[in-house]
């Protein structure tokens, strides 16, 4: 499967300036679609139906940013690289403010105006098919998520569905919830 993922997609890295607390390059915009040549060796690897999911734990490229705790890749088998969930490490609660407006505004140089997303504390750029949010941590401080999607998620998740039940779109959801309300661990 690894390498089937590398030849159909793979990960450009760039970086972007910035001046605040939390530069923008930590979040999922210092990552791209793009051709493939090499896909980075995982810190694990998950597997359900039709979706590989790739982890890599922080300072493993592409979690080397210094506010990355996590980047999980979703590798679709049939539509390649279709997810980037990016999750930071846990901030202080006055620490939150300045990380998330550096994303925010970089997201919207990129994609224009937000729109408020289905959930609390959350922010969707419909036309870069990215949603930001902010979630608190069990024990204190909260952690700011960033998902982009690939054009072609709707219809792995699609797929996923039919082999598994439920549509992959779960696993992002249920990284989105209170924890009071999470299915998953």
């Amino acid at each position: 499967m690894l390498t089937k993922i590398r030849y159909v997609f793979a990960l450009t890295l760039f970086w972007v300036s910035s001046t605040v607390l939390t530069r923008a390059e930590d979040a999922p915009f210092g990552l791209s679609w793009g051709p493939v040549t090499t896909v980075p060796r995982p810190s694990m690897i998950d597997r359900e139906a039709n979706i590989t999911a790739l982890f890599y734990f922080h300072d493993q490229p592409p979690a080397s940013g210094r506010d990355t705790q996590q980047v999980v890749l979703e590798v679709c088998q049939a539509e390649g690289l279709q997810q980037i969930i990016w999750v930071s490490r846990t901030f202080a609660e006055s620490e939150i403010p300045p990380a998330y407006a550096a994303i925010y505004q970089e997201g919207i140089r990129r994609y224009g105006e937000p729109r408020v997303g289905g959930t609390p504390q959350a922010t969707v750029w419909p036309d870069g098919r990215t949603l930001l949010a902010v979630r608190p941590v069990v024990g204190g401080g909260k952690r700011i998520i960033m998902v982009a999607s690939g054009e072609l998620y709707e219809r792995c998740s699609l797929a996923h569905k039919a082999a598994t039940g439920h549509p992959a779109t779960v696993h992002t959801s249920d990284l989105l919830e209170p924890w009071e309300r999470r299915t998953a661990p």
